[in-house]
Formats: structure tokens, sequence, C-alpha cells
């Protein structure tokens, strides 16, 4: 979305731009020759940009993906004028830092450099969530639910039966669930430190699998293999040794260190507040579970995909990452992700009702919000809440908040950690679960026209299309964009 309103801005500007998007399904790089070409570039990104020093030396403009979607005109007009200047961020050879500390303005605290590593680690984590639960969700709706107690299917598989085939797809999502809290350890790491972090923050990760302490245990293995290797790394080595750090001395040092940590120091304590964390979850019921419902709701619609979306998702996500989830962890799920669908949803439904409040581009955006959203992808309403925050992102906020409290009050569950309604035939109550849906969705719906009603002049009259370009501005750049 921050491509797409950097390219638009790009036309109306009169600029040639090249845009390299970067996501957890990989990235196809600039070509070499395009990036030497390039009078500047712009940088939009939450999580670390993967080998950013191949735009060093060129003027460049390094911010958040919402300064992408919010404000794409000022950005390019910024890094144009650095390009006017001859301003030049610093070579290859004189970067230094971690990927995270490389990421971003020098002067961003250790509070938004924090946010990040987590975002490193979740990012990463997210694909196994989604293909290790659907797994098993689709393992429990052919096999049943007895399908967490068969044997290998090693030691028994028949091709002809219906329970072999949920049995195995639910051992594969097993699997693939094991990986989550190591990948989140090692990526947080990873984040850190960079490669080097990689192997304590896996072993840390594989430890706090190991004595059970789970998400939490993840969170400070990863934190603490990244600060290891850093402490490694500022100690002064003999230029004959320098070779074998990265391979031998660091990986050595740091899983050694990260594990007598995880194992004897901090290990049982987290183990313990995970377990309370679990019980306390499980013994959820009447009221607090339907404020719980309310809370994850408002956390879901306050930022659509950020960091307090993902700080909600992944807190569902865990409570059901194991082989036999509490009934409390899955109606968590269930809430989270209706919560998550009304935003896109109801701004899909407002341009259809009341299409004349919305410009055409978002009219656009309307017509894909309605997959996105019934998908479960919280990002369709973006675009929405980029242009019209104080009216878009409050309403999404409070038909959340409702959906979310509706489901934990219908008793719906959910063992798919995403999927939206294409796993509703996995979801116990689904009926009502769909209405709580809806409901949010509507009051999201009706909020948002009353809102944008309440404006003087419709986007209509303000949508008429950009101005020629002032004398002057015309002449065509090239800015490659990595986001």
């Amino acid at each position: 979305m921050a491509a797409e309103s950097l390219e638009n801005a790009g036309r109306e500007a009169g600029v040639e731009l090249v845009v390299e998007t970067q996501g957890s399904a990989g990235f196809t790089r600039l070509d070499p020759a395009v990036i030497a070409a390039a009078d500047g570039v712009i940088l939009a990104h939450d999580v670390a940009v993967r080998d950013k020093d191949r735009f060093a030396g060129k003027p460049t403009v390094d911010v958040g993906v919402k300064a992408g979607i919010n404000r794409p005109a000022d950005l390019i007009a910024e890094v144009r004028e650095k390009a006017a200047r001859g301003e030049v961020s610093a070579p290859a050879h004189a970067s230094a830092g971690t990927p995270v500390e490389r990421a971003g303005d020098s002067g961003e605290g250790y509070g938004t450099k924090l946010r990040r590593w987590l975002m490193s680690g979740v990012s990463y984590m997210v694909p196994f969530v989604a293909a290790g639960g659907l797994l098993i969700a689709l393992g429990f709706a052919i096999g049943g639910w007895q399908v967490s107690k068969a044997p290998s299917v090693m030691d028994h598989f028949m091709w002809t039966q219906t329970d072999s085939w949920g049995a195995l797809l639910f051992q594969i999502g097993g699997v693939a669930f094991k990986f989550l809290v190591p990948v989140l350890a090692g990526y947080i790491a990873y984040g850190m430190a960079d490669r080097p972090g990689l192997v304590p923050g896996f072993v840390g990760g594989a430890i706090a699998l190991d004595i059970n302490a789970g998400f939490l245990g993840g969170l400070a293995a990863g934190l603490i293999a990244g600060g290891v290797v850093l402490a490694i790394q500022r100690v002064r080595i003999p230029v004959a040794l320098r070779g074998i750090m990265p391979v031998v001395v660091i990986p050595l040092i740091s899983s050694a260190i990260v594990g007598f940590l995880m194992f004897v120091v901090i290990g049982k304590p987290i183990a313990s507040a995970q377990k309370g964390l679990t019980d306390w979850l499980s013994g959820l019921t009447g009221a607090n579970a339907v404020l719980l419902g309310a809370l994850l709701g408002l956390m879901m619609c306050f930022d659509l995909g950020g960091p307090v979306n993902k700080v909600a998702y992944t807190f569902a996500t865990a409570g059901i990452a194991v082989a036999d989830p509490s009934g409390s962890a899955m109606k968590i799920m269930a809430a989270v992700m209706a919560t998550g669908m009304v935003p896109p949803l109801a701004m899909a439904l407002a341009t259809t009702v009341r299409g004349r409040l919305f410009t055409p581009a978002e009219r656009e955006n309307g017509k894909a919000a309605w997959v996105l959203g019934a998908s479960f992808i919280s990002e369709g309403a973006i675009p929405f809440a980029a242009a019209d925050p104080l009216r878009v992102i409050p309403s999404s906020m409070v038909g959340g908040a409702l959906t979310g409290a509706l489901s934990m009050t219908f008793g719906a569950t959910l063992r798919a950690p995403h999927g939206g309604i294409f796993v509703v035939p996995l979801i116990g109550n689904p009926f009502l679960y769909l209405l709580a849906i809806a409901v949010g969705v509507c009051v999201t719906t009706v909020l948002v026209v009353l809102l944008k009603g309440m404006r003087k002049e419709s986007p209509e009259s303000t949508a008429t299309g950009p101005a020629s370009p002032p004398s002057g501005t015309t002449k065509e750049t090239k800015e490659p964009i990595a986001a």
C-alpha cells in the first residue's frame, strides 16, 4: 500500500519511480543498473530493509510504512531536495550496527528499536502459525477431534481411510507449530545482531519450548541472544581470529550463555509465568471473557496490522499453538479473527451504500476490501484509515470491540489461526460467530457514514484530479523505493 501511494504521488509529480517490495514471501531485487541511475532512494518500512547497503551513497529518505501511505508527495519532495543539495547516505563500508539499527532515523529511541526487533520475529513467525494452524484445523475437520490421539502415521496410515489423512494433516501441522517459538526467538535475535544472532536465538527458543516457557520464553530468549551477541562483538579480537568468529566462536559462546540462562536462571520463572497466564485464560468466564474480547477487538482495529494489532494476534495464536489448546484459548482466537475482519468489510460496505462520501480511488479499494476482509486481512482498511483516520479508526474500534465481546459471549471457538470465512466450517457456533461479525460491520459502517456525512464537502467535489506540476518540477528522476 505504501508502494502504491508512492507510485501515484510519483506520477502526479512527474517522477519516474521504481519499486522493490520486501515481504514475508520474499522479494525481487532491483536491477543494479536501476539503482546506479537513480537520483534518490525512499525506504518505507517497519522491519529491517534487507541488503540495504545496495542503496548506500544515494540521497535517502528513511521512514516508516505509515509515512509512505500518508504523505508520499512530501517524501518525494524531500528526497529530491536532498538530491539537489548533493546530500547522500553513508557508503557501504561506513554503515554500522544491526539491521534494525541501520533501519530508520539515527535518533530513534530504544522503544522504537525494541518494536522493530519484536516485529522482525513476529513477521517470520506468522507464516508458520498460518500453515501449522490451518493444517491442524483441517486435520480435525477431516478426521474429527480424535485425531489428536491417533498414532504416528509412520506406524499406521491407510490410504483409503479419511481418519488417516486427518491424522497426517494434524501431525504435519503439529510439527510446523513446534517451530513457532524458535523462529520467533531466532529472528528477534537476528533483528538485533544480524546473522550471528540466529544460532543462539534458535537455541534459546528451542530451550524455551523444551522447558514449557512458551511464547514468553521465546521473547526473552530472542532478546537475550541478541544482547549476548552484541556484547561479544564489542570485544577486541586479534586479527588472526576474526575469520573464525562468525562461524565458530560467536555461535559457541553465545549459545552456551543463552542456554545457561534459559535452563538455570530465568527459564523456570518464565515457565511459571506462562503457566499462570494459561491458567488465567482457561478460567475466564462471564464478564471477564466479554471484556477481554472487547479489549482484543480494540487492539485489532487500532492500527490495522501494525504493532498493536500484531500483539493481539500473537497473543491469540500463542494460546492455540499447542497440541491440545484450552477452550478459552480457542475462544480468544475466534474473537481475534472476527474483529480483524470487521474494518475492511465495513469499509467495503460503506463504499457500497454511500459511495458519494468516498473518492473514486477509495471506491475501487472498497471492492478489494470485500475479499481482504473475508480473508482476515485487516490491512484492507488501511487506505481508508490513512485518508481519514479520525473517522475510520474510532468507528472500526467500536465495531471491533462489539464483535469481540459478542464472539466471547456466544462461545465461538476456533482452532485455525487464519483463513477468515474460509474456515467457518471449523468454527464452534458458526452462525452466532457470523452474526457477531455482521453486527460489528454494520455498526462500523453506520458510524463511518454518519461521521463522513457531517463534513461540509464531499470527496467528489475535491477529487478533481491532480493539478499540473509547477514549472521546474516536470523533469523526470528515477527513485527506487524499498518498502
